[in-house]
């Protein structure tokens, strides 16, 4: 139920009291002062605010005479309130979210309504290159923690009245801002729709895990096809380029990257560093791109399927051959090795930096050496498991990597049953994984390949020079 904010100081204090609990709880501040010649109350989040704007703000209150202190609360804080972002709240609704927000938020005594001033500071770390997205050239700044510093990067790039940025709050608990950038004249009007739609029917007690469990809810087709359904990227010059192709860019408060949609397969494989050199090296950086993601899948599979079969190895190519004797089949030497790598993975990010060395320097010996020596595993699966490892790091994307992964290991465990008709069957569970996933706004995840869009495909594989015009 709405309630209002009354003319009584002391109701409204008791109100206060009873919604945020302040006596229990020690980061939330009440500042008793006086403006004029009545009594007042200021209330603020320790932390959240900048010390010496408040400063100013009281001592500006204080020396206010009481002949100057006006009845309608728009005027006295438009007039007399020396501050920027300046708003009236008339609910203690809104009061609750605006403080909990960072808001420092002024009740007057004889005043019907709250003077909310936004003077908020987070805690936040430097504006620094993100570290899976880093580029050979180009800018080296990349998003942070706070929602107004990401749109404020966006704006540097794009100057132009037709960037809109609207906030929206999802979260019945943790009210978490959301902001939906697009170019008025280019986005698309359905899709935008769809997303507002869905945001502001969501009934969830907070975004725990911010743009993961927006995605989440935004997205309600098939849960079990790995592939990405989103674009994300902590590059505000990737984002604003988004923008300006007619995409829609979500942001999360708390989030350092952004979800760019509607997306398809072509669009996550595309990094910054394409358009950031020549059209020739472009065009060879991504085909390189496309074609190691095409191996990393099938390599492996492959091969085993060789192994299998031996006879089919042409004259030319019999040094792919095991060499040695194979003590555990290869087909559970690559999975063993598929999880070895997984766990590998797991403790880097654990391990704190300065052992960082020393623990791949254990587990290139150990797992590398001493593990063929062992007889565990054969040189040549370890070969092609360390080619397969680090060709997954070709795209900056985790969530497509991962997918490629699980359809290389649906392939393996095909082959290993079906031999040529498991691979077979593989590459075409592939393609029907690949066909039928969807973009959040229904479009083909394929565009343009299917449907087929000849001058699309090609763009997609040949950086053209930008389009340009003389006077």
């Amino acid at each position: 139920m709405r309630r209002e904010i009354a003319e009584s100081l002391e109701k409204n204090r008791h109100e206060m009291e009873e919604r945020l609990q302040l006596t229990k709880n020690f980061d939330l501040v009440e500042r008793k002062l006086k403006v004029g010649d009545r009594d007042a109350c200021l209330y603020f989040v320790d932390g959240f605010v900048k010390d010496e704007v408040l400063e100013k703000l009281m001592e500006f209150f204080q020396s206010l005479k009481p002949e100057l202190l006006l009845e309608n609360d728009e005027a006295f804080s438009g007039i007399f309130v020396p501050y920027v972002e300046v708003d009236i709240l008339n609910s203690f609704e809104e009061l609750t979210t605006q403080l909990l927000s960072g808001v420092a938020c002024l009740l007057i005594d004889g005043i019907p309504s709250c003077v909310a001033v936004d003077c908020r500071t987070y805690p936040m770390r430097s504006v620094e290159e993100p570290e899976k997205d880093k580029v050979l050239r180009g800018s080296r700044d990349g998003f942070v923690e706070t929602l107004v510093f990401n749109t404020a990067l966006i704006r540097r790039r794009i100057h132009t009245p037709k960037l809109s940025m609207e906030i929206l709050t999802a979260g019945e608990l943790s009210k978490t801002d959301i902001v939906l950038c697009y170019l008025d004249d280019r986005v698309d009007r359905e899709l935008l729709s769809l997303v507002k739609n869905r945001i502001q029917q969501l009934k969830v007690e907070a975004l725990t895990m911010n743009q993961e469990s927006l995605a989440e809810c935004l997205f309600r087709g098939r849960w079990f096809n790995p592939f990405p359904k989103f674009k994300y990227t902590e590059r505000p010059d990737a984002a604003a380029a988004g923008i300006l192709e007619g995409k829609l860019v979500i942001l999360v408060d708390n989030s350092p990257s952004a979800m760019i949609l509607p997306a398809s397969v072509f669009d996550i494989m595309e990094e910054a560093d394409d358009f950031y050199f020549p059209p020739v090296t472009g065009t060879y950086l991504r085909l390189t791109r496309f074609f190691i993601g095409l191996m990393t899948i099938f390599l492996t599979p492959v091969w085993l399927l060789l192994m299998q079969n031996p006879e089919w190895i042409p004259k030319d190519f019999q040094f792919i051959r095991v060499s040695e004797e194979i003590n555990i089949p290869i087909f559970f030497q690559l999975l063993i090795l598929e999880l070895a790598i997984d766990g590998l993975k797991l403790a880097a990010i654990n391990t704190p930096s300065n052992l960082t060395t020393p623990l791949s320097v254990i587990a290139a010996i150990v797992v590398g050496e001493f593990a063929v020596k062992s007889g565990w595993f054969n040189s040549e699966t370890m070969l092609y498991m360390a080619f397969v490892a680090m060709a997954n790091y070709m795209q900056a994307d985790y969530e497509l990597g991962y997918a490629l992964k699980f359809m290389r290991l649906l392939l393996l465990v095909l082959t290993a049953i079906l031999n040529q008709w498991g691979l077979l069957l593989g590459f075409v569970l592939v393609c029907v994984f690949l066909a039928t996933n969807r973009t959040i706004s229904g479009g083909s995840y394929l565009a343009p390949l299917l449907p087929f869009n000849g001058k699309q495909f090609t763009r997609r594989f040949f950086r053209k020079r930008l389009t340009h015009f003389y006077d």
